[in-house]
C-alpha cells in the first residue's frame, strides 16, 4: 500500500525563517545520524519518516558517513524516498554533508574540492536524488585553504547539485571567514549546524551573535545530549538505548555519569512542573533562543518523534524557570 501523508501535516508545525533567506525550516527537524543505518530495521525507519512528515517535519538531515556502516543511512533513506516520498519531493528539505572519513587514501575526508564534490556525487547516487536542498561542509579543514572549500560549495550550487550550502561546527571566526568568502562568490551561507544543548553551550560564547550579524540560520544538533536529557537513564542504562547500543561511540564526552544525572533529575522536576517531559523541556530550552531556527532531533521509535513535536505546544519560559534551569546547570 502506498504511503499517503496526513492532510493535516501543516496544521500544527511551526516554520521559522532561516537567517536572511527565503527558506522556512520546521522548528523540529529529523536527523538520520543513528537508527537509520544498515544495522537497523528498515521498517522502523520507514515508520519514523512517515510519522515525521505527517506531523509537519519537512526537513530530513543526513551526511555521507551516517549509518552505521557509513553511507547506509543515505542508502536506506533513498530506498524509502523512492517508494514513499518521490512524489512529495518539492515539499521536502533534504540535506547531506561531507567532511569526515568516507574512503581510504588522501581524498576521502576533510574539505578539498576533490573530496566534497566526489562525496556529494556519491550521496546523490545513494539517495537516488538529482540534488539536495542543503549541502554542508561538515567540519573545517585546518590544512585546506578556506577559499578552496568555499569555492567548492559555490560550485556545488552552480552545478545544480544543491540549492543551498551551509557549514557545521565552525567557530565564530571561521564562520565569519566562510560567510565572507561565500558572499563574495555569490552563494550566501544559508545555515550553520552546531551542537547545542544544556550541557554543551559553546555557541553562546560568540557564535550565535556571529550568525545573527551574518544573517545565517542555526539548526542545533544533539539537543538531548544523545539521550542523556531524557528520562531513559535515570535508573539504569536500557539495553536498547544509544549508550548501550553504541558503547564507545558516543561523542563529545556524553557519558552517563552520576554527576550529570543528578542535574538531570533536578531538571526533570522543572519539566514536570511545566507539564512536560524532560526531553520536551530540553528541546524547548534550545528553541528559546531567537537565533535558533530548528532543533535537529534523533529518534529510535515513532513515539519519540510524537513526543518531541508536542514540545511546540509549550515553548515559553518564565524568567523564574530560566533562572532555575541556570542554577541547576552551573551548580
Amino acid at each position: 500500500m502506498n504511503y499517503l501523508p496526513a492532510d493535516t501535516r501543516y496544521d500544527s508545525m511551526r516554520y521559522n525563517r532561516c537567517g536572511r533567506s527565503g527558506l522556512l525550516l520546521p522548528a523540529i527537524s529529523l536527523g538520520l545520524w543513528y537508527n537509520f543505518g544498515g544495522v537497523d530495521p528498515l521498517e522502523n525507519a520507514r515508520a519514523m519518516l512517515h510519522r515525521a512528515f505527517d506531523l509537519g517535519i519537512t526537513h530530513f538531515d543526513l551526511a555521507n558517513n551516517y549509518g552505521p556502516p557509513p553511507g547506509s543511512a543515505e542508502e536506506n533513506f533513498g530506498q524509502i524516498f523512492k517508494q514513499d516520498f518521490a512524489c512529495y519531493r518539492d515539499e521536502l528539505i533534504i540535506s547531506s554533508k561531507a567532511g569526515y572519513l568516507m574512503w581510504p587514501g588522501p581524498y576521502g575526508e576533510w574539505g578539498s574540492r576533490k573530496y566534497l564534490v566526489a562525496s556529494l556525487d556519491q550521496s546523490l547516487k545513494r539517495m537516488g536524488l538529482d540534488y539536495v536542498d542543503i549541502f554542508y561542509s561538515h567540519r573545517p579543514d585546518p590544512n585546506t585553504p578556506m577559499e578552496e572549500t568555499m569555492s567548492a560549495l559555490d560550485y556545488i550550487v552552480r552545478s545544480g547539485r544543491a540549492l543551498y550550502v551551509g557549514i557545521s561546527t565552525y567557530d565564530p571566526e571561521q564562520t565569519r571567514q566562510a560567510a565572507k568568502l561565500l558572499r563574495e562568490l555569490g552563494t550566501p551561507c544559508l545555515i550553520h549546524q552546531p551542537r547545542y544543548n544544556m550541557f554543551d553551550r559553546w555557541i553562546e560564547a560568540g557564535l550565535l551573535d556571529t550568525l545573527a550579524e551574518e544573517g545565517i540560520g542555526c539548526i542545533c544538533f544533539s539537543p538531548l545530549a544523545q539521550g542523556i536529557l531524557t528520562d531513559k537513564y535515570l535508573d539504569k542504562v536500557p539495553e536498547d538505548s544509544r549508550a548501550a547500543k553504541y558503547e564507545g561511540q558516543l561523542h563529545w564526552g556524553d557519558r552517563v555519569v552520576e554527576e550529570r544525572l543528578a542535574k538531570v533529575r533536578k531538571l526533570q522536576g522543572i519539566a514536570q512542573a511545566r507539564g512536560q517531559s524532560l526531553a520536551q523541556l530540553a528541546v524547548a530550552w534550545v528553541l528559546r533562543h531567537p537565533g535558533v531556527t530548528s532543533a535537529l532531533i534523533g529518534a529510535s521509535r515513532v513515539s519519540q518523534i510524537e513526543e518531541l513535536v508536542a514540545t511546540l505546544k509549550h515553548l515559553d519560559f518564565s524568567a523564574d524557570e530560566l533562572q532555575a534551569v541556570e542554577q541547576i546547570l552551573v551548580g
